[in-house]
């Protein structure tokens, strides 16, 4: 590394199957920021403080990921730094960029959310059903809310662990409801069958073992939005391209949140067919495509 450089990089743990970084370098080269580099660094859950502690000047913007989104909000006011209103109202930050007044935290997954559904839906969300009680759960939960929805449903394996999601999405709407997620007693038979709700989206945050794609013709959600991108296709989202649903993949939602994350970073703006492009040659170099 040398003085002009500038360095970025995705936290979290594990973090090595991330595609930001493919995505933040076809950024940086089709805006043309030499110096600039963005590397995948591995920090386990309780060690954000000792990372930060070790960084240089050339420092410049973190995205972050599973298990530190929350983290990083207590730390922020641990340290005094800025947080932004909507990371709060998430109840976690994917996002940190060094100013001049010292660094800065956000969350891209709010506004990326919405980017991503009204890219490939202009249908009512009005009743969303959630699988999984995590930060991106509660991200996601609240970018509905801000697209209309009233009636919200989690669906989660440990209902304590989802106790942050749902005081999040319960200072935004009506107080959601909490089932638990019970695969093997769904029943395909649509409406309310096997205690699953009608839902106008069904939302997954879920890993691909953990999905019964019969949840989607249970709810007749008209609308998945799959949080995961690797494995693909998920059961789920193989459900939807089936039953020809609309679909919002990861990668949909990675593309739109890390465009306003390089905007943080660089100050400049790219084309998300740019990023989406990078992403998908990814995949299809991991023999996803």
């Amino acid at each position: 590394m040398t003085a002009s450089t500038t360095r970025c990089a995705v936290l979290g743990d594990p973090v090595e199957h991330s595609l930001s970084p493919a995505l933040h370098r076809a950024a940086y080269a089709w805006l043309g920021l030499e110096g600039w580099h963005y590397d995948p660094v591995r920090v386990p859950g309780g060690t954000l403080p000792d990372f930060f502690d070790g960084l240089g000047p050339e420092w410049r913007g973190l995205s972050l990921t599973m298990p530190l989104k929350r983290e990083l909000l207590a730390l922020a006011d641990e340290r005094g730094w800025e947080v932004s209103g909507r990371a709060r109202a998430a109840g976690g930050a994917n996002t940190l960029v060094r100013e001049a007044a010292g660094w800065r935290g956000d969350n891209t997954d709010l506004p990326g959310a919405v980017a991503a559904v009204r890219e490939r839906h202009d249908g009512p969300v009005q009743r969303v059903l959630v699988l999984g009680g995590g930060a991106t759960a509660a991200s996601i939960g609240l970018a509905l809310c801000d697209l209309g929805a009233r009636e919200v449903t989690l669906l989660v394996r440990s209902a304590d662990r989802a106790a942050e999601t749902l005081r999040t999405v319960a200072a935004h709407t009506s107080a959601p409801d909490v089932r638990a997620l019970e695969p093997a007693a769904v029943q395909h038979d649509g409406g309310e069958a096997g205690g699953v709700p009608a839902a106008d989206v069904l939302v997954s945050t879920v890993p691909a073992d953990a999905q019964d794609p019969g949840l989607l013709s249970a709810c007749g959600a008209a609308l998945l939005f799959e949080a995961v991108y690797d494995p693909w296709p998920t059961p789920l989202a193989a459900a939807a391209l089936d039953r020809r649903t609309a679909l919002v993949s990861g990668l949909d939602l990675l593309v739109h949140q890390a465009a306003l994350q390089v905007e943080q970073f660089t100050g400049r703006s790219v084309p998300v067919e740019v990023l989406r492009s990078a992403g998908e040659a990814a995949l299809a170099a991991r023999g996803h495509g």
